[in-house]
């Protein structure tokens, strides 16, 4: 019987497997199954996120009083104006690498090397200023109590600004002193073996309700969202009774058990998948950096392709469309 010898093509560029879809080479097509995936993962932490806003809708922290802040404009409120500029640095370094795919498939080895230096920058200013993000969040601003229940009680005053009354914020430490005394941290090594705590609290509750006792002006204001959309401010004398009756301990700044915004589920969604996204950027910066010195030495011109800096390009180009979406999520909606 006669055999017949059929070639697949996977001696080529493209992918032999039937009728080269696209006419995509192997490692391309690899990419996209990695995008497809990755985007499956993203869209499975967003969707957690999203039904868990709904769930606390009436309790979630408003987002143009947690992101104020700005390096080198320390005590002064500018809502998402650093987050805005993070995104803006992501998208144009996504548009450096759109020039340099561009300039790789015109063998214009030097645009390419000029291209991504400016790629590998923004992704390097993306990634640091996310870690500042993240340690001014940790550190937090003005310090909270929070209740038995888990909730969050915030303190401020009204002030006058342009003829209208303002809620502003005030932090702990301005109406707070903390009284002497004899309790230590409990530690293995001074107690039960198996059994020790975190640090002490800057002050107690007793300390707080002192200093708001002695601060008339000073008033309560609870992690629920009024018809207005904003957080509800308690009366003189409810703010007194929530403090005394309802305070557990004094907080400051979000990690994985406490959130001086208000619900410490928001701290958990923000660490897990802005952290997620940054260490994806991260790697990219990394990808992008090796790609980099391989087209300064010349390898990709001795293959007379440079299909590497377009897969690199299309991986770019995911982390920031996901960044778009996560921006959404968080920092608009």
């Amino acid at each position: 019987m006669d055999s017949t010898v059929v070639s697949t093509g996977t001696e080529g560029k493209t992918w032999g497997g039937g009728n080269q879809p696209l006419k995509s080479s192997y490692g391309k097509m690899m990419m996209w199954f990695f995008i497809v995936s990755d985007a499956l993962t993203f869209s499975g932490f967003l969707a957690a996120y999203g039904f868990s806003r709904f769930k606390f809708i009436d309790y979630w922290p408003i987002a143009d009083e947690v992101f104020t802040h700005v390096p080198f404009l320390h005590g002064q409120e500018l809502p998402m104006i650093y987050v805005a500029f993070m995104t803006f640095v992501l998208i144009m370094s996504s548009v450096t690498m759109v020039l340099a795919v561009d300039a790789g498939h015109q063998m214009k080895k030097n645009k390419v090397i000029w291209y991504m230096f400016f790629t590998i920058i923004g992704g390097v200013i993306f990634v640091g200023s996310q870690a500042w993000e993240w340690a001014t969040f940790i550190q937090g601003d003005y310090g909270a109590v929070q209740t038995k229940g888990g909730n969050i009680l915030q303190f401020g005053e009204y002030k006058t600004i342009d003829g209208e009354e303002v809620f502003k914020r005030v932090a702990v430490e301005e109406f707070t002193t903390a009284a002497h005394s004899e309790r230590t941290q409990h530690q293995s090594k001074n107690g039960i073996w198996f059994v020790s705590e975190n640090s002490l609290p800057a002050f107690t509750i007793n300390d707080v309700y002192h200093g708001l006792e002695t601060h008339p002006n000073i008033l309560v204001r609870t992690q629920t969202i009024n018809e207005e959309g904003k957080k509800t401010v308690l009366s003189r004398a409810a703010s007194l009774a929530q403090v005394k009756n309802n305070g557990k301990r004094y907080v400051k700044g979000a990690n994985l058990e406490v959130n001086e915004y208000g619900a410490p589920l928001f701290a958990d969604f923000f660490f897990f998948i802005t952290g997620f996204h940054g260490f994806h950027v991260f790697s990219g910066v990394v990808i992008n950096i090796i790609i980099f010195f391989n087209v300064i030495i010349g390898t990709y011109e001795r293959r007379k392709n440079y299909e590497m800096v377009e897969k690199v390009g299309l991986y770019w180009h995911f982390v920031d469309l996901v960044w778009v979406f996560v921006f959404t999520f968080f920092y608009l909606v």
